[in-house]
């Protein structure tokens, strides 16, 4: 029997066809504002999940519009009731549900303090939505498992449409009208080698650097809800200091090399590790030190995270039902978690 979150896993590549075939309008809309009023700063607003797309969103904002990100943790707002000095700067909440109601506070305390205020959402009537300037819908559809798959690709998708658009990027633009079938791709490479390493294991690390770091996020917190496995996220740099002293046999290392400068680094991790004897799996498109989970051919240095993290999720679903759990039914979790 197909698990519920494997099948809205392996539903992404249309819902992504999709968000990237409407709302063309909301788009323009926002891209002329942040043309006529460049933001000198943002910051982003989420949790879980979307905290991680969060991620991947601010290092684009970095990469291709100079802009430094900040994620703002809502208790600055709900807690301490901080007066922020936000003039002209962007702030970019995601949420799958937009009901959290430390996310709403925090985005209308970001208008309040002067930000231009914009939501990525999959239900446009949330509180989140009505809460911001301008709501991109993430077009993800219903999303019924407690694992949240095709709503975190949506989330990238809209941050990556968005950058696209706003610089004006051709080379990015083309690449997003081919990731559909990329992300299609993604869904059926056997990534099955991994289950033998990772079954048996207390712990691991998931490493990625640069756009990587959100997608390694994503995967570290994934195998702790569906699989009970206990996984942290780090940059490639970062395991080389401290971290890497906990690395022993029996403690497996997933690395994400995807070809980029950042990934490269990642990728050198792998052989050093290797070399030092240590278990390590490697998700890239290209062969390399270690266990190989395979990916599709490159696409596009800001598109192939996305790609990646669609390869990823049907081994998580496998992943938990090796472990005797049931990924659809994580324990002591709900679809919509209300903080404060």
């Amino acid at each position: 029997m197909t698990s519920r979150m494997l099948e809205e896993a392996r539903d992404a590549p249309a819902r992504v066809a999709a968000l990237l075939a409407t709302d063309g309008d909301r788009y323009e809309a926002l891209v002329a504002r942040l043309c006529a009023a460049p933001p000198p700063f943002a910051l982003t607003i989420a949790r879980g999940s979307s905290d991680h797309a969060a991620t991947y969103a601010a290092t684009l904002l970095a990469l291709e519009a100079g802009i430094v990100t900040a994620s703002l943790p809502p208790s600055t707002i709900t807690r301490y009731h901080a007066k922020l000095r936000l003039e002209g700067a962007l702030a970019l909440a995601i949420s799958q549900s937009g009901a959290g109601p430390d996310l709403v506070m925090t985005l209308e305390a970001a208008a309040a303090a002067g930000a231009l205020t914009v939501a990525i959402v999959n239900d446009v009537a949330a509180p989140l939505a009505q809460a911001a300037a301008f709501v991109l819908d993430q077009r993800a559809g219903p999303e019924r498992s407690v694992a949240a798959t095709k709503s975190f690709i949506a989330s990238l998708v809209a941050a990556a449409r968005l950058i696209a658009l706003w610089r004006r990027e051709p080379n990015l633009l083309a690449a997003l009208d081919r990731l559909p079938e990329r992300l299609a791709a993604a869904s059926t490479m056997d990534w099955s080698e991994a289950l033998d390493v990772l079954a048996p294991a207390a712990s691991l690390y998931v490493v990625g650097r640069g756009l990587g770091l959100g997608i390694a996020a994503e995967s570290a917190l994934k195998l702790k809800e569906t699989s009970a496995l206990h996984a942290e996220a780090l940059s490639a740099a970062e395991l080389r200091h401290g971290p890497r002293a906990v690395i022993e046999p029996g403690f497996p290392v997933l690395i994400y090399a995807l070809g980029d400068p950042a990934s490269a680094d990642a990728a050198a991790l792998a052989e050093a590790l290797v070399a030092a004897g240590q278990t390590c799996l490697i998700a890239s498109a290209r062969a390399g030190a270690g266990i190989r989970l395979p990916l599709p051919p490159p696409l596009h240095p800001l598109l192939d995270p996305i790609v990646a993290i669609q390869a990823f999720y049907p081994l998580a679903v496998a992943l938990a039902e090796a472990r005797g759990h049931d990924p659809d039914r994580p324990r002591g979790l709900h679809k919509v978690t209300t903080t404060l």
